[in-house]
């Protein structure tokens, strides 16, 4: 008879720590950390290996008040050690953060946008003169900010294509970051994408600035030069 009372105390008491996990995770969903920690820690305290690996996975990510890579993986072993797939699970992901430590900080303070603007998207602008007094040199000037403008809206088009640049980071990279990471990741490239459209737009007022300038004085030599020829045939006849 003892036995049984003392098999059916344990029978309770699992089923009160299942109670609690449920409770603990329904809070979790609820995004109050706060409540969830506070039991999770109490049920990995307890040796609960669910509660060890959703402990971790706060420490982890910065859901328990800050990123604590160290006393996420104590608590993933704990729980590894139990069997718990997603602690093992974890504990490989926190691995492959190792071996790919330079893939994650590319994304978080090295990545630079110059494949957006390499090849066809290269656009180097045209040296344009204060003016041109020949034909040839007006025909050359003109072609040469056409095709600069023809590769500009090429490579305007290829950004905007590419905005935000936060889409660029490989998922499997963006799976291996931590919150806080994440957050210097995206808060590095809507930096670095602001940087990008305002140099497109700088460079170009620039290049149209110089050709509406060179356009001008040259429109204005063309005339002169023109009226001055008319002006010699007349005092010739």
């Amino acid at each position: 008879m003892k036995t049984k009372l003392f098999l059916a105390s344990l029978l309770l008491c699992g089923a009160a720590l299942a109670g609690e996990l449920e409770d603990a995770n329904a809070l979790f969903e609820k995004k109050d950390y706060a409540g969830a920690m506070k039991i999770y820690t109490k049920l990995a305290n307890a040796g609960n290996p669910a509660a060890q690996q959703a402990l971790g996975q706060m420490y982890f990510y910065g859901e328990a008040g800050e990123v604590d890579e160290a006393k996420a993986a104590a608590l993933f072993k704990k729980a590894a050690a139990k069997g718990n797939k997603v602690a093992i699970a974890s504990l490989e992901l926190i691995d492959q953060r190792v071996k790919r430590r330079k893939d994650i900080d590319y994304w978080i303070k090295g990545y630079d946008g110059e494949d957006l603007k390499s090849g066809e998207f290269r656009c180097a602008a045209p040296r344009i003169p204060a003016v041109s007094k020949v034909n040839a040199d007006i025909d050359r000037i003109s072609a040469a900010v056409q095709a600069w403008q023809e590769c500009y809206n090429k490579y305007v088009t290829n950004l905007n294509a590419a905005l935000p640049l936060t889409k660029r980071v490989p998922a499997d990279i963006q799976k291996l970051m931590n919150k806080e990471e994440l957050e210097k990741s995206n808060a590095y490239l809507a930096q670095l994408q602001e940087n990008l459209t305002e140099e497109a737009k700088v460079s170009s007022k620039l290049v149209l600035a110089d050709y509406a300038a060179w356009r001008s004085a040259t429109d204005a030599y063309v005339t002169a030069h023109n009226q001055m020829v008319k002006s010699a045939k007349k005092d010739s006849l």
